[in-house]
């Protein structure tokens, strides 16, 4: 389900002071719920999604078709992982090649630790209730946040939320196509994905 941007004031978030200068392209409460200490089990959850490999046919086809267009018009490839991109372009509109540079101290040591090889992220922090993952191509610099959100009453639910930097007119044109197949078809699918990988680990 998506949730309004609003939702994000509800609570105080360390991504907050990481990505001021990012917007909010999506907020998805995710088919996942426990208690305060579950958390990592929803990562492990995350990690261990073979997305889109093993999604339904029309999200891998869309992945496919954005590949080719990656290699034709120099975007890169979507599911390239990251260790094997390379550099990265920087964060638009400064010279930062990543965003480990804006975390307190205490979180960028404890960054490398949490490296996934095989997946198009690079992982910025994680806490207890939160785990931020950042992402750049030709098109933008994006940052995958989930969170561990209080429902109250002992209750939590899982969130997705996905911070975006477009880069120039091109990057921010590319954005809006792509969202009608993203709500339509890419975004369900995971949703799935993820309620059918937590009930079968737990």
């Amino acid at each position: 389900m998506r949730l309004p941007n609003d939702v994000l004031k509800t609570q105080d978030w360390i991504i907050d002071d990481i990505v001021p200068d990012f917007d909010v392209e999506d907020v998805w409460a995710l088919p996942i719920e426990g208690g305060a200490h579950d958390f990592p089990a929803v990562v492990e959850t995350q990690q261990s999604l073979d997305f889109p490999a093993s999604a339904p046919l029309p999200v891998r086809l869309l992945w496919g078709i954005r590949d080719l267009l990656g290699r034709a018009f120099g975007l890169g490839r979507i599911s390239t992982s990251a260790d094997a991109a390379g550099a990265w372009p920087p964060v638009p509109g400064t010279g930062e090649p990543s965003l480990l540079a804006r975390l307190p101290d205490d979180l960028r040591d404890k960054s490398p630790a949490l490296q996934v090889t095989d997946k198009p992220f690079r992982p910025l922090y994680r806490t207890g209730t939160e785990l931020a993952q950042e992402i750049s191509n030709r098109t933008m610099y994006g940052v995958m946040h989930l969170a561990w959100a209080d429902q109250g009453s002992g209750r939590y639910r899982a969130q997705m939320t996905v911070y975006v930097k477009p880069r120039g007119t091109f990057g921010k044109a590319y954005m809006a196509f792509i969202k009608p197949f993203r709500y339509a078809i890419v975004y369900p699918a995971l949703m799935r994905h993820f309620e059918r990988t937590w009930s079968q680990q737990h």
